[in-house]
């Protein structure tokens, strides 16, 4: 879903002799092959998603026989679900009935993932968080930076960092995390030495929305750039709130089956508690620097919860209950505004976007927006130039106070 988290996920298999690959960088050809198999009606995740295989699969190196697929899966009303037997079906009737689609899903919160071998769920997960990290200290950085692509270099120079401590084989579970909290470390300081000017005027825009088209910068067109060419700095949703959002849901699961006390519940809440521990480690070099835009500790306390009376997470399901959740996040930060990217008729973005109005009134009328996304080309650049207007006119009237890193100025 995004590039680093797709290098890192492919870094972790390669520990363990699988010879993994992140797809190229998306490009025309990506929409060319994509719209081959896809009618019209499917979500642009599907089409971008599809060509970007089937320029594998049309490549000159392709190998049947040394091919597989990585397509996870998830339940709920999302159409997200069918990718994967689409998927199969494709490739069958390209008469590569032999290529294996590798789908965990988030009935067991992917836990799948593990059938690999060896510690791979875990260091899938840690590569994911570590991926967040980098992105968000990228997100922190360049809207500040005064030598242009700086912040660009630390990111890339920082993943590289990352992916040793991940494709390194052999090391223990406590080794290899060690290497990668030794590996965030030196990013932070690389990030901390590009040039850069800190200040306390910029709005702060939350994006949230669907996850592939919001993390996914080809499909977006890059609309975390735009904010920033419009004077703005974005938090950015990460790919971690949705494994803490699916764990949630199994927990959730397993207690309407009755199994409040049982050996699958014990698995559950020991999953989740190891992933927390990994992840604050993770974390903890970042502690100053993400100081007024730290990500929710608890996803149902600090972000489903909020959103009950909006969209119920019980009854709501997938990013719809995220989005308007983590827009009252955001809000409580002191954020100045929220956008959501979202596929053209996502179902997710159409619910969001129902109740963002009733939201937007109940915290003091900050303003939130849609945008919708598919192959064709929209003055972009226009629509956010009228938002960051409304944000910069919230964010001298907002009630919440932002909080600040100390290195900012004044």
């Amino acid at each position: 879903m995004t590039a680093t988290g797709a290098r890192t996920t492919a870094a972790v298999l390669r520990s363990v002799g699988i010879d993994a690959h992140a797809t190229p960088p998306s490009d025309d050809r990506t929409l060319e092959l994509g719209a081959l198999f896809s009618s019209g009606e499917e979500c642009y995740p599907l089409k971008v998603t599809f060509g970007d295989f089937l320029r594998v699969v049309h490549s000159e190196d392709f190998d049947p026989d040394k091919t597989a697929f990585f397509m996870p899966t998830a339940e709920g009303p999302c159409r997200f679900g069918q990718y994967a037997p689409y998927l199969r079906q494709v490739l069958d009737e390209l008469g590569h009935t032999s290529v294996p689609v590798i789908s965990p899903t988030s009935q067991n919160s992917y836990a799948g993932i593990g059938e690999l071998g060896g510690d791979t769920f875990r260091n899938v997960w840690r590569g994911l968080v570590a991926a967040d990290i980098v992105r968000k200290m990228l997100l922190k950085t360049r809207p500040y930076e005064t030598e242009c692509g700086s912040a660009d270099k630390a990111m890339e120079d920082s993943i590289c960092l990352v992916l040793g401590a991940l494709e390194t084989p052999g090391l223990s579970t406590s080794d290899r995390l060690d290497e990668l909290v030794a590996a965030l470390t030196k990013s932070r300081e690389l990030f901390r030495a590009v040039p850069a000017r800190y200040t306390t005027d910029k709005p702060l825009i939350g994006v949230v929305g669907e996850i592939y088209c919001r993390l996914n910068t080809f499909s977006n067109r890059d609309a975390v750039r735009q904010i920033e060419a419009h004077g703005g700095e974005a938090w950015l949703s990460d790919i971690s709130e949705w494994v803490w959002y699916t764990n949630w849901s199994q927990r959730y699961k397993i207690r309407r089956a009755g199994k409040r006390i049982s050996l699958e519940m014990l698995g559950a809440v020991l999953k989740n508690r190891v992933q927390k521990g990994d992840e604050h480690r993770l974390v903890a070099p970042f502690e100053e620097d993400f100081v007024g835009c730290d990500e929710p500790h608890d996803v149902y306390r600090d972000v489903l919860e909020p959103a009950w009376s909006y969209l119920p997470a019980d009854g709501a399901l997938g990013e719809m209950v995220l989005s308007t959740g983590k827009a009252i996040y955001v809000h409580s930060k002191g954020a100045d505004g929220v956008i959501d990217i979202s596929p053209f008729a996502c179902m997710n973005g159409i619910v969001s976007e129902a109740v963002y109005h009733r939201i937007s009134s109940d915290h003091n009328d900050m303003p939130i927006r849609n945008f919708y996304f598919d192959s064709s080309s929209s003055n972009m650049s226009r629509d956010m130039e009228i938002f960051m207007e409304l944000a910069r006119g919230y964010q001298r009237r907002k009630p919440t106070v932002r909080k600040f890193p100390s290195y900012y100025e004044k």
